[in-house]
């Protein structure tokens, strides 16, 4: 491989949202939306790697239900996909990394895998960090990054660093699930701990052959996926039957956690995965009386709340620290700090 081989990025944009009902629907899910900037989470992914010597044209992984979507925000902002595979069902991310690591070419390619609903403030942080890691994903290394973390926080899995191997690179030690409070609070004051923010880089081949090693059914049934897809264009739908029929697991267990060579580069890069409303609220621009409004909002006597709406107009009087958000016949108002309940809500509604 020649050192100036583009970098392919893979952009996983198959998830949900749901934490961030009701503006994101399994129709119009988190990614779709412009939450953080006027442009959508998924165009300001694309637009990372965008007109950069160092990345070529992404491919994109996302529900068929969203192709038109995904193709026409991609358009708007110039960031066109190289290819757009089109899951029949979602499966996690370790089976979609697979589908783009064989339309890459399944060689020694690098590929960047970047979720398509993460906020990163600093994107001249992020292009260090990958050419930091750039040496050992040449060698074979399984790369992730490390965000350097902000609190103790629960929601996210953290990894543990061992020994520096190149400048700035290091051995994972381990990777630490959710953990409780207690444990947060040891992690951070231990130092050497980072947050697991979702992020990869690797050549194709490299995480293929450690798919077949650690789960070989998947591996199986991805390849039988695409050698007997259909294709359209960019639009690549892989069969429905043989992707069925992998294992539905994550990266992190199904690869990260069992192979062998395994590096993280720490970054301090302004990162959040915006995985609730009262997240939202941390990283915007709220006015002298901490609000942040967007939509037709009238707000009197109010402090530090989070205001939403796409239709109806929203009057608050008197009142401080909610999260207000209206979407089409739906509200959902909740005190801030409440925001991971969403989830609970969706469930109650459903029974």
């Amino acid at each position: 491989m020649t050192p100036s081989a583009p970098i392919i990025p893979v952009i996983l944009s198959g998830g949900s949202g749901t934490r961030l009902w009701p503006m994101s629907r399994p129709e119009m899910p988190k990614q779709m939306l412009a939450l953080t900037a006027d442009a959508t989470m998924l165009q300001l992914t694309a637009q990372r790697t965008t007109a950069h010597p160092l990345f070529a044209a992404p491919i994109v992984v996302a529900n068929a239900f969203h192709a038109d979507q995904v193709e026409a925000q991609l358009g708007a902002v110039a960031a066109d996909a190289q290819a757009l595979i089109l899951e029949p069902m979602g499966r996690n991310t370790a089976p979609a990394i697979a589908l783009a690591a064989i339309a890459a070419g399944g060689g020694p390619e690098p590929i960047l895998v970047m979720p398509s609903d993460h906020v990163i403030a600093d994107v001249a942080a992020f292009h260090e960090a990958i050419e930091r890691a750039l040496p050992m994903v040449r060698e074979g290394w399984l790369v992730t990054f490390g965000i350097a973390p902000q609190a103790p926080e629960t929601g996210y899995g953290y990894i543990e660093v061992a020994d520096e191997i190149a400048p700035g690179v290091h051995r994972v030690a381990r990777f630490v699930e959710k953990p409780p409070r207690d444990a947060a609070e040891a992690m951070l004051a231990a130092g050497g701990h980072y947050w697991n923010g979702g992020i990869f880089l690797f050549r194709a081949d490299m995480y293929l052959a450690a798919l077949g090693q650690n789960a070989p059914d998947m591996l199986v049934a991805t390849q039988q996926a695409m050698s007997r897809a259909e294709r359209d264009g960019i639009r690549i739908f892989p069969d429905r039957d043989a992707f069925a029929a992998s294992p539905a697991d994550s990266i992190d267990y199904a690869v990260m956690e069992k192979a062998d060579r395994v590096a993280c580069v720490p970054v301090d890069m302004g990162w959040s995965d915006v995985g609730s409303w009262d997240a939202l609220h941390a990283l915007s621009d709220c006015d002298g009386h901490g609000n942040s409004c967007k939509g037709d909002i009238v707000a009197l006597d109010t402090v530090d709340c989070l205001v939403r709406s796409d239709g109806i107009r929203i009057a608050m009087v008197g009142v401080s620290d909610l999260i207000v958000v209206a979407s089409g016949n739906d509200v959902l108002i909740l005190p801030r700090g409440r925001s991971q309940d969403v989830k609970k809500l969706l469930e109650a509604m459903k029974k």
